[in-house]
């Protein structure tokens, strides 16, 4: 491989890393909005979470009150709750992405992509049984964990071979 052609390889390399992690950013920047829309439906009239309906909770935001003021509150604290470990797993991979992944650090990709991975592992698998798992309740957590994805499988390819060059230059 000629000079030139090594330095346009780094230069791909390095714009393909540039875009892995922009988009794994992003994704992670859209968990925090998703977080936001959990965390102010808690206080609307709405209540429910976005995307779950009559069709799936056969009572509102008022019934559940009435049965039970302390259930309503309990739900409440767990709408206010979920939203804000969704909101900080979104801001750890972000930042991992744009600060770490960018500048090729392995732990940095290692560990922004076992965030959201652990998450919605975890979450994930509870919507299916009963009927939780609508399009309007997980479309934009499935179109931000794809743009992940994308900029993950974008920015692994470089990483590694980054991380193999600074290897055969240490002494």
């Amino acid at each position: 491989m000629s000079t030139r052609e090594h330095h346009a390889s780094i230069a791909a390399e390095s714009a393909a890393l540039r875009t892995g992690s922009a988009l794994m950013a992003l994704a992670g920047l859209a968990f925090i909005g998703y977080a936001v829309i959990f965390f102010v439906r808690n206080f609307t009239g709405a209540f429910l979470e976005l995307g779950i309906g009559p069709e799936q909770v056969d009572v509102t935001r008022d019934e559940i009150r009435t049965f039970s003021d302390d259930l309503y509150h309990y739900v409440s604290h767990l709408h206010i709750a979920v939203s804000g470990f969704i909101a900080a797993a979104g801001l750890a991979t972000a930042a991992l992405a744009w600060f770490g992944v960018r500048r090729g650090l392995l732990w940095a990709y290692v560990t922004a992509v076992a965030t959201p991975v652990l998450g919605l592992a975890v979450a994930l698998p509870a919507h299916y049984p009963w009927g939780l798992d609508t399009i309007g309740h997980l479309g934009l957590i499935y179109l931000a964990t794809a743009i992940f994805v994308a900029g993950a499988a974008i920015a692994l390819r470089p990483l590694l071979a980054l991380r193999s060059a600074r290897r055969a230059e240490a002494p």
